[in-house]
């Protein structure tokens, strides 16, 4: 995964000024859901994943774990399991938006996995 978890890869970096939510999220392994929100800032990139029916609520995940983006299909591939994705803490937008703590969390959990 990249050295920095909360800014997209270079090679990575979303196509500028287009709106990712709505596009799909794949790990390595299969599907994870769909993006709901998304943040581009440099230092404060992520994903806010809607998983849909295979696990409740959303999920946070770094713009690093981001390593590949499918312009054309409209997916954002993850250097991630999905079976870490779906183990991942869960997001709730009005407790951790601004959670420090959480965010330190989240980077622990996905980096201490490690690349798939």
């Amino acid at each position: 995964m990249a050295e920095e978890p909360w800014s997209f890869r270079p090679a990575c970096d979303p196509p500028a000024g287009v709106d990712l939510t709505g596009w799909r999220v794949q790990a390595v392994d299969g599907p994870v859901g769909e993006v709901d929100e998304h943040s581009e800032e440099t230092g404060n990139a992520f994903l806010v994943v809607d998983a849909g029916g295979w696990i409740f609520g959303k999920l946070l995940i770094p713009a690093g774990a981001v390593r590949r983006i499918d312009r054309e299909g409209r997916t954002l591939h993850l250097s991630l399991r999905r079976g870490q994705v779906e183990d991942a803490p869960q997001y709730l937008p009005d407790l951790h938006r601004a959670d420090r703590e959480y965010r330190e969390d989240i980077v622990d959990y996905y980096w201490k996995a490690g690349p798939c």
